[in-house]
């Protein structure tokens, strides 16, 4: 679905992704894990064009994406939920899901029962303004959005973060609901251990802009990834 091979990213001079490659195999979810600043949503955003490669190649479904444009990678599926979340607190939840469909340049007017019934909380708020909902709930929102447009590859940046405790039971009962489908491959992006671990078919670790380890998530106990993360 998704491979990544000797990515190379520079802010300046400082070298903040280093011959990074892993895949993302469909029908499955990737965690990606590692400490804070060590390059994981730099990556993420190359992945999605919005920041340029040095050097490497992104290669979606056989095809070469590496020099197209964040749009152009869309259209071709592939949905990603920004750390932070980055709704529209203006608009109303219906009106922030509708923006969704303009990656798939759909014209529609309905939001289809499905996304809903995965975040209920949603259709009972869908006429209050996103700013109104909590942090949670405006994740629940994000991710919803991206959803919309029935991605091939799903990329979530830190979906936990400042989350509920009871919401992120929610987001991780979706996520693992739409791996088990296996229409679809989720990059999850997370410092959560056991939020990861629960989920993980696969799992890579980066330090310091590199890949240092790899391989099933059944096996990240045994091959010690909590010890890679801590602090």
């Amino acid at each position: 679905m998704l491979a990544v091979s000797e990515l190379n990213h520079y802010y300046g001079g400082s070298h903040t992704l280093r011959d990074v490659g892993f895949a993302v195999p469909g029908g499955s979810c990737t965690a990606l894990l590692g400490r804070n600043g060590v390059g994981k949503s730099t990556l993420l955003k190359c992945i999605m064009g919005v920041l340029p490669v040095r050097s490497g190649v992104i290669r979606f479904n056989g095809e070469d994406i590496t020099g197209l444009p964040p749009h152009a990678r869309a259209r071709r599926g592939i949905a990603y939920v920004p750390q932070g979340r980055e709704i529209f607190p203006r608009l109303t939840v219906e009106e922030n899901l509708l923006t969704g469909f303009s990656a798939s340049m759909k014209r529609a007017a309905l939001i289809p029962d499905e996304i809903y019934g995965m975040f209920p909380v949603l259709k009972e708020m869908r006429h209050r303004r996103g700013g109104d909902l909590s942090g949670g709930q405006q994740q629940q929102l994000a991710i919803a959005r991206a959803l919309l447009t029935r991605p091939k590859l799903l990329i979530l940046d830190e979906p936990t973060e400042g989350i509920q405790p009871s919401i992120i039971k929610d987001i991780e009962r979706v996520i693992r609901s739409l791996a088990q489908d296996g229409d679809m491959a989720i990059l999850l992006v997370e410092q959560y251990y056991d939020f990861a671990r629960s989920l993980a078919d696969h799992y890579v670790v980066m330090t310091r802009g590199a890949v240092v380890q790899s391989g099933a998530g059944r096996d990240m106990e045994a091959n010690r990834v909590r010890n890679l993360l801590a602090v």
